[in-house]
């Protein structure tokens, strides 16, 4: 007698067979059902016990929480909602859960709550069914990369450099707070810290996978990344997991086409993969709806956004033309844009970005070539246009429901050019000596892209808020866990 998960034993077409099972108690009916789940699967089993034939004091530990083992035979249900339930001969609690204490009943849990509780949230159907995908997505993402000819590699996470010029960086230090050692100058002598320099905690390992795409021709990263941004947002976490392909001899259009169709492939992976998770989140996400105002509703269902990138080819947009259709539309002229847009050279926001996806042209958006001004120093300077204004080899990638979600640009491979943008924004050539060498030695068009996973992970499971799609989120004043 194999022991079987529940996944398996729910897809099997055979009954009459004896299994043996383990899970935890999601609840425990008229003390004869019991609904049992062991994480393979939203769905739970039915375990019918006869109260007669067992032990009265052991049914009384059959609690929501406890671990249980129960042995039985697979038969076809006599009730409605499954096919097969397993008829109970033998039933072990493993672990006992205090119903008085645990947490997690079952009842329906604000997310704040749950958040308080994230080390039992995943014993949730909504949290199980998010953390799965969570699981699909990440195996999706090296399973394109690898099918692709890319090398996976694993930049470091303690960095001299701040590769977005943003200087919100945590750092990293061995030196005695209250006394550090001091410069003559009165600064702090980083000479005697660990790594002999001030170092931080890596915002984008784009920097160093230039540097491996520059000899391994295709590379990408998947790792953690780090944000000392006080923001306590729906969309912002202090620390998250970036995903950055970067290649050798690629321009913007050829980074256009891989971002576009990695994006389809990994969500195409869940679409198959995780389908009763997804049609569970797509319900979760249909009641939440018929709570909101009417104009706050979304158009689409969870799986039609998914289904709309997949099935429909990106439009591709300047900067430029983007701004125009925006000055023009209905939302600006009248007001309704919390950001008005006047002129070219704005920053745009969600708002934006989701109505030329949503309500303009119907389909994702790719937008390219955006003012120089607004962009990091290492993507490629265009010619002025025929105004005069400076533009850079930029592209984003809008999805409806959330906006932005990648962001790459082909990368400035003239070493004069990059000199010049870095000491316009007074970013230090020694620091990155390393990096304007591989402009000395066999430069190159190059390309690539930087992704967000958690917010890949949002758009997948329909979840508002960021910090319910990562295990143990870290915000400012939180990390409880």
């Amino acid at each position: 007698m194999t022991s079987k998960t529940v996944a398996e034993l729910l897809s099997q077409d055979g009954t009459l067979q004896d299994v043996t099972l383990k899970g935890w108690v999601r609840t425990f009916r008229a003390n004869r059902f019991i609904a049992l789940n062991d994480g393979s699967t939203i769905n739970n089993i039915q375990c019918v016990v006869d109260f007669e034939n067992f032990d009265e004091a052991l049914l009384k530990r059959v609690t929501t929480g406890a671990a249980v083992h129960v042995t039985g035979e697979l038969v076809e249900s006599q009730g409605k909602g499954q096919s097969v339930e397993i008829v109970v001969k033998t039933l072990e609690i493993l672990g006992d859960s205090d119903p008085e204490t645990y947490p997690i009943q079952p009842k329906k849990h604000t997310f704040e709550f749950l958040r308080a509780n994230a080390h039992l949230r995943t014993r949730t159907n909504t949290f199980s069914a998010v953390m799965r995908l969570r699981s699909s997505l990440s195996f999706a993402v090296h399973k394109y990369f690898n099918e692709n000819g890319f090398n996976y590699m694993h930049t470091p996470i303690v960095t001299g450099s701040d590769a977005e010029g943003a200087g919100e960086m945590f750092k990293v230090t061995n030196l005695d707070a209250k006394n550090p050692p001091l410069n003559d100058d009165g600064s702090i002598n980083y000479k005697e810290d660990f790594f002999g320099k001030e170092t931080n905690l890596t915002v984008s390992g784009q920097l160093e996978a230039e540097t491996y795409a520059m000899s391994l021709g295709k590379v990408y990263t998947f790792g953690p990344t780090f944000r000392a941004e006080n923001s306590n947002t729906t969309r912002h976490l202090a620390e998250f997991w970036m995903i950055e392909p970067e290649v050798a001899f690629m321009d913007l259009a050829g980074n256009m086409d891989l971002a576009e169709d990695f994006m389809k492939s990994v969500l195409s992976y869940v679409l198959e993969k995780n389908r009763e998770d997804l049609e569970f989140l797509d319900k979760r996400l249909l009641d939440e709806e018929k709570t909101k105002p009417q104009t706050e509703r979304s158009d689409m269902s969870l799986i039609e956004k998914i289904k709309f990138v997949i099935d429909n080819n990106f439009k591709r947009v300047s900067y430029t033309e983007a701004i125009d259709i925006l000055r023009n539309c209905k939302p600006n002229k009248k007001k309704k844009f919390k950001y008005i847009i006047e002129e070219w050279g704005a920053d745009l926001q969600s708002e934006h970005e989701r109505f030329l996806v949503e309500k303009h042209f119907k389909c994702p958006v790719i937008l390219f070539d955006y003012p120089a001004n607004i962009k990091a120093f290492y993507m490629r300077l265009n010619e002025p246009d025929s105004e005069g204004r400076e533009t850079v080899r930029a592209m984003d990638i809008l999805f409806p429901g959330i906006g932005e979600m990648v962001g790459g640009s082909q990368r400035e491979e003239r070493l004069d050019v990059l000199k010049e943008k870095m000491k316009a924004l007074d970013i230090s050539e020694e620091e990155l000596w390393w990096y304007l060498d591989l402009r000395k030695y066999g430069t190159a068009v190059h390309s690539g892209f930087g992704l967000g996973f958690e917010r890949l992970v949002m758009f997948a499971t329909g979840m508002g808020n960021i910090r319910d799609v990562i295990p143990y989120p870290r915000t400012p004043q939180n990390a409880e866990f």
